[in-house]
């Protein structure tokens, strides 16, 4: 799974934007609702660490369901320089099947969004 195939995918639910508020080392994915102040650049749902392989991506997450990943999965992290209870950091090494991470993906997006 490259950066490139991950970015495409977060890009595809609906109001999400590319970011880099923290500079040019992450790409930060932001969820903006309608009718939202203009000056609101949303929330964060997901965070790619640029140039690293494998990929690294940041997901907001359920407390309960961080931790049993993070048990279930060695590729399953607390979230790197993010609050440990509500982000999980997953390295694409295939561990995590691409599918469950699609899921994931769609739950951090849920939680922020909703």
């Amino acid at each position: 799974m490259t950066h490139k195939e991950v970015e495409i995918y977060l890009l595809t639910y609906p109001g999400a934007k590319l970011t880099y508020p923290f500079g040019k080392d992450v790409a930060v994915y932001k969820v903006t609702h309608r009718g939202q102040d203009a000056d609101d650049e949303g929330k964060m749902f997901a965070l790619v660490a640029e140039g690293k392989d494998p990929v690294r991506i940041s997901l907001k997450c359920d407390p309960q369901l961080a931790v049993l990943l993070r048990e279930k999965y060695e590729s399953v992290m607390p979230g790197n320089h993010l609050n440990k209870k509500h982000w999980n950091t997953i390295v694409l090494t295939g561990q995590v099947p691409w599918e469950e991470v699609k899921d994931l993906i769609r739950h951090s997006y849920e939680l922020v969004a909703n």
